[in-house]
């Protein structure tokens, strides 16, 4: 009987990495190696608990990017066929207080990931994920933003995802390893961490809601446009990138095809709300960055010709599962929850 494939996913905790999870169990026959932080929160792998108490095709292994035994360990515990390395410093607000940190984990952290892999599983198909916030400062005159677009970062972590994406082209060309990019747009849904905007306006509405909080959110520049998709359309998508014809040092924008303003989101999210004739809104200057990445517009065409993906998830269902799951986040800790 010929083994199973098996998966690695560096960041098997974050939002995606979780999804991601669940739907390679759901969808595959593969064995899902997954690499975490000793003190990473377990919290968005609820619904995986039994499994991995009992090995049951989902396996932790403990890694951190900094350090190169660490990951050189969980390259060679797991073995894999097939690598989606999400694992990072994916924070754009935090990494104007913690560029060198950014720098390091994603950045550094990519090569660390991609020499091991040369070294123990070269055949593998690896998916390097850089991000959107690479193109920076775009134009209005250049969007919808394709492939070929100028970078122009406009945060630390946008220049470190530069890195990680030129990183994982260079390993590709030099050593033909089958490393695939791709530049995700904003994507969110359940599990989405509360340093994101529209997911903190989530959680600051459940929580004023559940009358633990006055009813004020707090935001930062509401005027920036982004172009919204849904966490469980991304991770479809992520399958198809490594499963349908890939090939090799392939770039691909993915992303979704409803754009709004963030103050458009915010305000979709308030209009769900019982308490909406109540909510107000109130500008943080803490929440502003020195710079924005103001119009993220994606031109999909390259990876939808190539693989025949769809988003298939409305920005309405979106949103409304995110408000959802910080309802009941804030249900099961009683409104004790910190407004980020």
């Amino acid at each position: 009987m010929t083994a199973a494939p098996r998966a690695l996913i560096t960041g098997i905790t974050g939002m995606v990495g979780s999804h991601l999870a669940e739907y390679l169990l759901e969808n595959t026959d593969w064995e899902i190696h997954g690499m975490l932080r000793w003190r990473s929160p377990l919290d968005n792998l609820a619904g995986l608990t039994d499994r991995i108490n009992r090995k049951d095709r989902v396996h932790l292994v403990y890694g951190d990017l900094r350090d190169e035994l660490a990951v050189r360990h969980v390259v060679e515990t797991s073995r894999p066929d097939y690598v989606f390395h999400l694992a990072a410093q994916s924070f754009p607000r935090t990494s104007f207080d913690s560029p060198l940190d950014t720098l390091d984990t994603n950045v550094q952290g990519t090569v660390r990931v991609l020499e091991a892999l040369r070294r123990a599983s070269p055949e593998a198909f690896i998916h390097v994920c850089s991000s959107s916030e690479v193109f920076g400062r775009v134009p209005r005159e250049k969007l919808p933003i394709n492939e070929d677009c100028s970078f122009h970062p406009a945060s630390p972590y946008a220049i470190s995802k530069v890195g990680t994406d030129l990183v994982g082209r260079y390993y590709a060309e030099a050593y033909g390893m089958r490393v695939l990019v791709t530049r995700m747009f904003t994507h969110t849904g359940p599990r989405r961490g509360d340093v994101f905007a529209e997911s903190t306006f989530a959680k600051q509405i459940a929580l004023i809601e559940r009358g633990a909080v006055e009813p004020v959110v707090k935001v930062g520049n509401l005027d920036s446009l982004r172009t919204v998709a849904d966490v469980r359309d991304a991770v479809r998508a992520y399958h198809m990138l490594l499963t349908v014809d890939p090939r090799p040092g392939a770039v691909y924008n993915i992303g979704g095809t409803h754009s709004c303003t963030v103050g458009r989101i915010l305000q979709d999210l308030i209009d769900l709300s019982p308490r909406r004739d109540e909510i107000r809104v109130e500008v943080d200057p803490d929440r502003l960055r020195p710079i924005d990445a103001d119009l993220q517009v994606p031109d999909t065409g390259r990876f939808q010709a190539h693989t025949g993906w769809q988003p298939r998830i409305p920005y309405e269902r979106t949103i409304k599962d995110l408000l959802n799951y910080w309802r009941d986040r804030v249900a099961r800790e009683d409104g004790r929850l910190l407004v980020r």
